[in-house]
Parts: structure tokens; C-alpha cells; sequence
């Protein structure tokens, strides 16, 4: 089971205050890849970890679909070596939040990425993931993976760190996968890429 200590007391006014992570038994040893999402929805049940036919899961599988890969379930992403999450763990109010409500949420995921001893992959679905992953590594080690730019600039790039290879990409959830198809296409060049990647390391 994912544990997490959520005992958030940080006075955010650009989200709500209904704090949602993903519930789920599975042996963190086994995960290899972490696929970072922006924010939670502000529909209730829309989430990770839920139920297939919420858009959360269905708009992933399109995601992945794209790529040339089929998923009927969460199982099938587990038994690749996938894990799902959000960068924020409370829905937005608006469709910015700021850099501080960011770097304040990047805090739990960072106790939530230590979970996985054996991760190889962290996929950042988007300018919040991207944002987090920078605050956590400079936290952590002085350093962030990705450079200011970007993400159609920067994701023709090479980023790694301390065993961790990084791709920046576009969020593939929400309520609807109504996104323009060439951000449609970055995001199924960045999911095989990124498992091409682990089928080599």
C-alpha cells in the first residue's frame, strides 16, 4: 500500500481543500516508471486508482492507446511498471496555481516518490510535474533536472539525475482528452520513449 503522511496544514488559497492521492496495494519494488499528472479533478471519483470508466483512467488509456499500447485496467500498467499520480493533491480553483502552492505540494510527493527503490523513470505530465520534480531535486541536491524553458523545446532534450531519467511532457488527464493532436502525438512519442528507455536499462 502507498503511505503517505497527508497531514497538510499549508494555507493554500488557489486550491481546494480536498486532498486526493492515489489508494492502492501494490509492491513499490515492482514500479519502475512514475507518470506524474498536473492536478486532481474537481469531480468527485474522477481519480487514479478508482474506477476504469472515470476520464482520469480513460483519458490515460487513450494516452497510451496512442502509443501503440493497449490497457484495460490499472493492473495491466502495474504489471508494466507503472505508477499514477498528480503533482498537486488538491483540485485547482482556478487553471494556474502558484509556484509556492507547488513547491509546498512537491513536499508530499517527494515522500511519495521514496517509496519506489527501484524507480528508473519519472514521467512529468505537464508544467505542474515539471515544476515539482524541479523543486524536489533542487531540495534535495542542489540540482533540478530540467532548465527553464519550454516543454516542446526542452522534451528534445536529454534530462537525467542521480539514476533518473526525466521526461517533460503534456498532461494526458482530465475530464475530456480533447487535446490538439500534435500535443496528442508528443505525448504517445514520450510514453514509448520512455519505455523503450527501461526495456534498455
Amino acid at each position: 500500500m502507498i503511505n503517505l503522511n497527508l497531514d497538510c496544514s499549508y494555507p493554500c488559497t488557489d486550491i481546494n481543500r480536498n486532498m486526493t492521492f492515489p489508494i492502492v496495494d501494490l509492491d513499490t519494488r515492482l514500479i519502475r516508471i512514475v507518470m506524474i499528472s498536473e492536478a486532481p479533478s474537481n469531480v468527485p471519483g474522477n481519480y487514479f486508482y478508482t474506477k476504469t470508466s472515470v476520464p482520469f483512467f480513460q483519458t490515460t488509456k487513450a494516452a497510451f492507446q496512442d502509443a501503440g499500447i493497449e490497457i484495460k485496467n490499472y493492473e495491466d500498467l502495474t504489471e508494466m511498471g507503472i505508477y499514477l499520480t498528480t503533482a498537486i493533491k488538491c483540485s485547482k480553483k482556478d487553471y494556474l496555481v502558484s509556484s509556492d502552492t507547488i513547491k509546498r505540494c512537491s513536499e508530499i510527493l517527494e515522500k511519495e516518490l521514496s517509496q519506489f527503490p527501484d524507480l528508473k523513470v519519472i514521467m512529468c505530465m505537464g508544467d505542474f510535474a515539471i515544476k515539482a520534480i524541479n523543486q524536489i531535486y533542487k531540495r534535495k541536491f542542489g540540482r533540478a533536472p530540467f532548465k527553464s524553458g519550454s516543454t516542446y523545446k526542452i522534451r528534445k532534450e536529454i534530462h537525467a539525475l542521480r539514476g533518473i531519467r526525466f521526461f517533460p511532457s503534456y498532461t494526458q488527464t482530465g475530464d475530456s482528452f480533447n487535446l490538439e493532436k500534435s500535443k496528442r502525438r508528443m505525448i504517445s512519442e514520450d510514453i514509448k520513449e520512455a519505455l523503450n528507455y527501461l526495456r534498455n536499462n
